[in-house]
């Protein structure tokens, strides 16, 4: 055969086997779920959709940060590694049959992370759902993110001995919620905010004006703690996952490797000795 025939026959086979990304992609994704249920199982996780979570421990953030990464680099691994051992053999140089081994992990870590953040979509969907208050959908009166994060704050802001009910309180909360997060932020609370959430707990609870304010103040003080807690878990989470994208993407291209290694045997396999095994490479014929 000529080189000229040689080069077509090798051009005529498709440079992506994507039946060997696809199954890499459904181990790597269902790795990754299985292992993540498992962390959600054990309370291994640096945020919650829980009103009254609040451990944001450095501890619990960096067995947290360590075991999403430890996750990515299974996942991604492996599914990189099936790739790379099912992908469709040719007759071509050992630099280039590496390379593309490598492009089949990196293809595998793309597709896992794309149907991995649209289920985290669909799960964050159906959790800010769960979210809402009890009086049923969240309208426009309705603040999800002081729900989330000060929820218990508010409950304390506006408890009333007896308890006092009314048609407004949903919206007094969220008016209540959407203060209180303003007072978090870098600029402190305004004199005429202040007043008027101090005017708004005493209507709603009957306190005096003074048990009103101290009260305020008590709640103000707390829930900046609670937000602060709540955006360094944020940036934290956010700076892991980072971590472990780019920690997986380069364990799916050296696992996909060490796979298209161990399909031509041009490696050692850890359940086939190298001096029991005949090394050769990857020799499909061409036609």
């Amino acid at each position: 055969m000529s080189d000229i025939d040689r080069a077509s026959a090798v051009n005529a086979v498709p440079s992506v086997s994507w039946s060997a990304v696809f199954a890499g992609t459904v181990v790597a994704t269902g790795t990754a779920l299985v292992l993540h249920a498992f962390a959600g199982a054990i309370g291994l996780a640096v945020s919650s959709a829980a009103p009254t979570w609040r451990d944001a421990s450095f501890g619990l953030i960096f067995l947290s940060g360590f075991y999403l990464i430890l996750v990515a680099l299974l996942a991604y691994g492996l599914g990189g590694y099936v790739a790379g051992r099912l992908r469709l053999p040719v007759a071509i140089t050992p630099d280039e049959r590496e390379f593309r081994d490598g492009v089949h992990g990196l293809i595998v870590w793309a597709n896992a992370t794309l149907v991995t953040a649209l289920l985290i979509a669909l799960v964050a969907l159906g959790a800010s759902r769960l979210a809402v208050p009890s009086g049923g959908d969240a309208g426009a009166v309705s603040s999800i993110g002081g729900e989330n994060i000060i929820a218990l704050d508010l409950d304390r802001l506006f408890r009333a001995d007896p308890p006092v009910s009314g048609d407004d309180l949903e919206y007094n909360r969220s008016e209540a919620a959407r203060i209180l997060l303003a007072g978090a932020g870098h600029s402190a609370l305004s004199t005429e905010d202040r007043a008027h959430l101090i005017k708004l707990v005493s209507a709603r609870t009957g306190l005096p004006a003074a048990e009103a304010e101290s009260r305020v103040e008590s709640v103000l003080a707390t829930a900046k703690q609670n937000i602060a807690r709540a955006r360094r878990a944020g940036v934290l989470l956010a700076f892991m996952t980072g971590a472990a994208a780019v920690l997986g993407a380069a364990m799916a291209w050296f696992a996909a490797e060490a796979g298209g290694g161990h399909r031509g045997e041009t490696v050692p396999s850890l359940w086939w000795p190298a001096s029991r095994r005949p090394v050769r490479h990857e020799t499909r014929p061409l036609p």
